[in-house]
């Protein structure tokens, strides 16, 4: 008896469909760099780098967060995992850049037993050094300030306060002592506008004068021995003009 063809045809198995992973949550190749330090705090620097030269080119309102991942070589998710907000991670690279930056002038400035010339001349030194590592900065924060102004000096002002203070504290004392025949201010403003100044102009200068990146870092490093010969020939000549004028109205420092 012929035997009957069996039409069952054999069972096949669907392949497992892959679970997508979900919105808003790192990877476990990501996720893995929690458990290690070494690895978090790596990833964090990398986080940081990218943003402050995100944040330094475009400016906070025109740089994502998309972006600084993407420029750091990581995802979305993983960033937002360290940093929770582009405002947060702003803050936090803004305040090392002024921790660094005010700490230099300060341990300079309120160094004890070493005369006010040399102390704006290390003050000179150590602003040139900064801002030839960090060029873009100055522009930068100018550029925060006129965007936000409030939210920016308000920053600024929490963190550098104390220092502040201190600071034209010692410069009162110049005055009252006759190394400084006039506000202390103006003597800031000089010192600070013959040493950052050239930074923010760095592009008309460069192309004014014709000179190329090692060329311009070459005059800022000459600076640092002209602008303190520069601040102490301004000092001279008041006091020299003071003295030939003794009835001339006395600026009187800040209160």
């Amino acid at each position: 008896m012929a035997r009957t063809p069996n039409n069952t045809t054999k069972k096949t198995t669907a392949p497992k469909a892959v679970r997508p992973a979900k919105a808003g949550r790192p990877s476990k190749t990501s996720r893995s760099s929690k458990s290690d330090p070494s690895q978090k705090a790596s990833t964090e620097e990398k986080i940081k780098e990218a943003a402050s030269k995100l944040f330094t080119q475009k400016g906070f309102a025109a740089t994502r967060t998309r972006d600084i991942a993407d420029e750091a070589g990581i995802n979305l998710a993983l960033l937002n995992y360290y940093f929770r907000s582009k405002q947060k991670l702003f803050d936090i690279i803004m305040m090392e850049n002024f921790r660094h930056f005010i700490k230099g002038i300060s341990f300079n400035f309120l160094a004890q037993g070493i005369p006010l010339e040399q102390k704006l001349s290390r003050i000179v030194t150590m602003y040139i050094d900064f801002l030839t590592e960090n060029p873009d900065l100055p522009l930068f924060i100018l550029n925060e300030l006129r965007n936000n102004p409030t939210q920016l000096a308000g920053i600024i002002d929490s963190e550098i306060g104390p220092s502040r203070a201190e600071f034209f504290d010692t410069l009162k004392q110049a005055a009252t002592t006759g190394q400084i025949g006039f506000n202390p201010v103006h003597l800031m403003a000089n010192l600070v506008g013959l040493t950052i100044f050239p930074f923010v102009a760095r592009p008309i200068l460069q192309k004014v004068a014709d000179v190329d990146d090692n060329q311009f870092n070459e005059l800022m490093q000459q600076r640092k021995e002209l602008i303190p010969l520069w601040m102490k020939s301004m000092l001279q000549l008041h006091t020299q003009s003071q003295t030939q004028s003794p009835g001339a109205p006395e600026s009187k420092p800040p209160k």
